[in-house]
Formats: structure tokens, sequence, C-alpha cells
């Protein structure tokens, strides 16, 4: 049994895995910390298998590295996966395109040991940006899961609604599998269906089961974002795809009675933000690009409930 497994979830990563990987063999390891590496091949279609097998043999004696397929698409159930393979008793969840630091590890598992009742926990998102950045980026950076929270550890309240990205988030194995359904709703952006927060559906369960989520500054990776992903048409799609996903995310957090009460009113109040931010930015709506995905994340957020609606019955009548 390791005490921590650092799964690398990806689909077509052959070109990416072995930046990421190379960083992983550098590690520190002061404490004397057992630890493997777990890639999960999210039903690739390219080299990423023997780009594994490739630094299996590289690591040999060295670091444990370990390779699993996971046919059905959409990160998810790549996620669910890991959790099911993980030898370690916390699982980190590195993308093939984040970088950590050669502290990550160790500091991410000094900070369980200080917090025992944190479920899971994210640290700092810097990002390594190919293009000119647009306009006012630092308002809709968190979209493309750059975070900075502060310098000092904190705790993320169940009343906030604000919870870290799947982008270097640890969490408690156990609490995980105690907490999470082993197939969630939202499943990630496949094909072309942007539909996201799938990350932030897992942490809401285990934050409902009465589990910690912290941020720790500490652990701090850098997110390659490629010039594309600051293009207008992606990054309206992604916060489209984050605002769809909105309204099962309130749900998970209210119990069911309140649902049917609370539901109205976040329509209600999703209208008036919209309305009041149409009037005060209708002039610059589309010229400049963060208000453009500013009001695309409110109208989008608007259109949840009926959408997510939509899908289930969808998905309910191609099941039967």
């Amino acid at each position: 049994m390791f005490q921590f497994t650092i799964a690398i979830c990806t689909y077509n990563g052959e070109t990416r895995l072995g930046e990421v990987l190379e960083k992983l063999s550098h590690q520190l390891n002061q404490h004397n910390i057992s630890w493997e590496v777990l890639v999960v091949d999210n039903n690739s279609q390219d080299k990423t298998a023997e780009c594994v097998c490739q630094y299996q043999t590289l690591w040999a004696g060295k670091i444990e590295l370990r390779y699993t397929f996971e046919s059905k698409q959409g990160l998810a159930f790549a996620r669910q996966t890991a959790i099911e393979k993980a030898r370690g008793k916390l699982v980190g969840f590195i993308d093939d395109d984040n970088f950590p630091q050669k502290d990550w590890l160790e500091k991410a598992y000094l900070f369980a040991q200080n917090h025992p009742l944190a479920g899971a926990f994210g640290g700092q998102i810097e990002g390594a940006f190919q293009k000119e950045l647009p306009k006012d980026f630092d308002k809709i950076a968190s979209f493309l899961a750059v975070i900075d929270r502060g310098k000092q550890a904190l705790i993320y309240p169940p009343e906030k609604r604000i919870l870290p990205p799947g982008a270097g988030l640890v969490v408690l194995r156990q609490a995980w599998l105690d907490c999470v359904p082993k197939k969630l709703f939202l499943t990630g952006r496949t094909g072309n269906s942007m539909l996201a927060s799938e990350d932030l559906e897992a942490l809401s369960y285990i934050q409902r089961g009465g589990w910690e989520i912290w941020h720790n500054p500490q652990m701090v990776i850098t997110h390659k974002i490629p010039p594309y992903r600051l293009e207008k048409k992606y990054l309206l799609s992604l916060v489209r795809g984050v605002g769809l996903a909105r309204h099962h995310i309130r749900m998970i957090r209210i119990s069911s009675w309140q649902r049917p009460l609370a539901a109205p009113i976040y329509i209600a109040n999703d209208f008036r933000k919209i309305l009041l931010y149409y009037l005060q930015h209708r002039k610059h709506c589309k010229t400049e690009l963060s208000l453009a995905c500013e009001i695309e994340f409110l109208w989008s957020t608007l259109f949840s409930p009926f959408y997510l609606c939509r899908k289930q019955l969808y998905d309910y009548f191609r099941q039967t």
C-alpha cells in the first residue's frame, strides 16, 4: 500500500505526457513518502500506451509507474477509474498539461498529515500562456483553472459555493469512495459537448459528506495553456459548459425537499443578475472578451435548469 498516488488522466496525450512525467521524476522526497504514478488512458487513439511503456522502462526500480485503460470517454469516468485503481491513501490528480513544482508531492503529503479532516484540497495554479492575454483576463482566469487564492491556507466554507478545480486536486481516497457516486451526472467535455464541472460535482458530494475542502498555497503547479484556448470561440464554449452545469451543482448542495422551492428563486435571481449586468456593460459586451464571457456565463446559468432537464430526459429515453 502506497501513501500517495499521482493520477494522470489523459486523452491522446502522447505528445504531452513525456514532459509531465519528466517533472514528476524530479519530485523531492525528503520524508521518504511511498508513492506511485498511475496513468489513466481515457480511450486514446494515439500512442499514449507506448509512451508510458517507455517511461516504465526508464523508471524501473526507481518510481512505480502503472498504466490502465478507461474506454468510457469523459474525465469523470477516468477519475473514477483512477480512484478505484489507486493504491495510495491520497490521490493527486495532475492533468497532462500540468507541471508540478519539485516540492509538490511533499507539500501535498504534509498538508494532509496536518489536516486530517480534509477530504480534498487544491493549490495555486499558475498559467503558462503562449499568447497575449485579453483585457481583464483575471476576471475569467478561473474558467481556465488559473487560481491564486492567496498565500495563506484556507478552508472552503460550504455557504460560499466556491471549490477548487480538478487540476492539481488531492483527495483522500476513502472520502471519495464513501461520498462520490460511481457514476456522476456530469461526465466532462467530450466530442462536441463542453458540459463541464464534473470536478465540482465530486467535490460537492465530498463536502456534503462532512469532509473539509481546503486551499493549500504551498502546492504549486503550472498549467500550460495553448493559444487556441484564448480564442473567443473556445472561451465562450468553455464558459457556456460551466454555466449549463451550474443548476445541478446547486441542487447537490441542498436537501431534496428544498429543491422545488429553491429552483424558481435561483432562476429569478439569475435573471436579475443578467438584467443588471447588461444594463451596466451593454456597450462593451461585444467588444471586450472578458465581458462577453461573463454575460455568456450568466445566460447559460439561467438556462441551466431547462438544459439539464432536457438532458435527463434524453439520457432516460436513450437507455430504455
